[in-house]
């Protein structure tokens, strides 16, 4: 699977990481913490971006991984649609908007140059992996 050999390894996923903690910080120090649902769906997209960069990386082949680095394009749009959401409802200012569109902007990035390898790859991914190096009994 790619050059990793954990999900942790890879900088979308880190990058993800830390935009799900901005966005939980939001919930819990502005006036979001009351709009339960906004909350709750900004909270679910941005934490399903680095969660789907996570689980497509443990199926072992690239074929599922590409599907859940696709999910996780999606969760990052998400996110930047629910971003104007809060500015427009006044929980953040237009400097922080940007701060964190940007960072949606560069994990997309991240994530669309990852799918791109992954497609010129000549492995399959780990499951596909036919070299056993546990010999039978």
């Amino acid at each position: 699977m790619a050059a990793f050999k954990t999900f942790e390894e890879i900088e979308a996923w880190k990058k993800s990481r830390i935009l799900c903690s901005k966005i939980h910080s939001l919930t819990i120090t502005t006036d979001l913490a009351r709009d339960y649902k906004l909350k709750d769906q900004i909270n679910g997209s941005s934490g399903s971006i680095m969660d789907n960069i996570a689980e497509g990386f443990g199926r072992g082949g690239n074929k599922e991984f590409i599907q859940f680095l696709a999910i996780s394009l999606g969760s990052v749009s998400e996110s930047m649609s629910q971003l104007y959401r809060l500015l427009d409802r006044n929980y953040i200012n237009k400097p922080l908007f940007t701060e964190l569109y940007s960072l949606c902007n560069e994990i997309k990035k991240m994530i669309l140059s990852l799918i791109n390898y992954i497609k010129r790859s000549t492995l399959k991914g780990i499951k596909f992996n036919t070299n056993n190096t546990n010999p039978e009994p």
